[in-house]
């Protein structure tokens, strides 16, 4: 199932994917709110899916909604350096143990959602990269229960402003600025989505790829991400974890062929199985 974060008009809903568009299922009597929904679990979404199958409303279209982020989550952790050759191009190991950072809360965008480029800054980049949702409250779970803690999975650009976050040995001045976390354009559930499969993902700056790789290149997998992040981080419902990017971001070229983001520019984040996450930039 393929859920989305919107609203018309003000009116914020979740909606179903189907193949003629997107269901209401917020006129259905089912929660506006995504956080509402996951908390629900299985037999919520089961309640979902009857209720679409028996009598659903006409489809909107993509074009008639405003996307909002696919979560309210009360933590954003993101991993470092979570793909071997990513590692490499900036010329670090590759780690032995997952890298841990963050983003605030302010730093969502969603899918179409302008994000602003602060001219103080100017090593802006791109980072294509596949997001946990998480399902239920996890502290300290074991790989085998991890699974279950994870609600479902959406598409994430960990956007990054290099000349700040390379300042000092953290990351994080140059990862939270306001915007700096689109998600999107949906959340895959866990039922439909594998990342243990070679799932493509793919980054593109105005129409030109840039990343191309595989989910399976990680170096910590899903469900080692999720473990042992809870050992340190108590997860909620709706939290998220960005899970790394792979080679090709512009930090790790040659000076002499580091072009960054800038002001008109449109990103692109492709993962299979999920959809196309925009970004524009201004």
């Amino acid at each position: 199932m393929k859920l989305y974060s919107a609203q018309i008009a003000g009116r914020p809903l979740v909606g179903v994917a189907a193949q003629n568009g997107i269901i209401d299922i917020t006129a259905l009597g089912f929660p506006a709110f995504m956080n509402e929904i996951i908390e629900g679990g299985e037999e919520l979404l089961s309640q979902i899916q009857t209720a679409i199958t028996q009598k659903a409303p006409p489809a909107l279209s993509e074009e008639s909604i405003e996307f909002l982020p696919v979560t309210a989550p009360k933590k954003i952790i993101c991993m470092g350096l979570n793909y071997e050759a990513h590692a490499a191009e900036g010329g670090s190991a590759a780690p032995s143990f997952p890298i841990y950072f963050s983003k605030f809360h302010d730093t969502l965008s969603a899918h179409n959602q302008s994000v602003t480029l602060p001219p103080w800054l100017k090593k802006y980049d791109y980072e294509a990269e596949l997001v946990i949702i998480i399902g239920k409250y996890a502290q300290n779970i074991t790989l085998e229960e991890a699974r279950e803690c994870i609600f479902g999975y959406t598409c994430g650009n960990d956007l990054s402003a290099r000349d700040a976050q390379f300042l000092s040995s953290q990351w994080l001045s140059g990862k939270s600025l306001p915007g700096f976390a689109p998600t999107g354009p949906c959340i895959v559930t866990r039922d439909s989505f594998d990342p243990y499969e070679s799932m493509g993902i793919y980054c593109e700056v105005n129409g030109e790829t840039v990343q191309s790789a595989v989910t399976t290149d990680m170096i910590f997998p899903c469900y080692e991400a999720v473990s042992t992040a809870s050992r340190f981080f108590p997860l909620s419902p709706g939290d998220m974890i960005f899970t790394g990017t792979p080679e090709g971001v512009i930090s790790g070229k040659p000076e002499n062929m580091q072009v960054w983001l800038k002001s008109g520019d449109v990103v692109s984040v492709t993962i299979e199985g999920i959809g196309t996450l925009t970004t524009p930039l201004v």
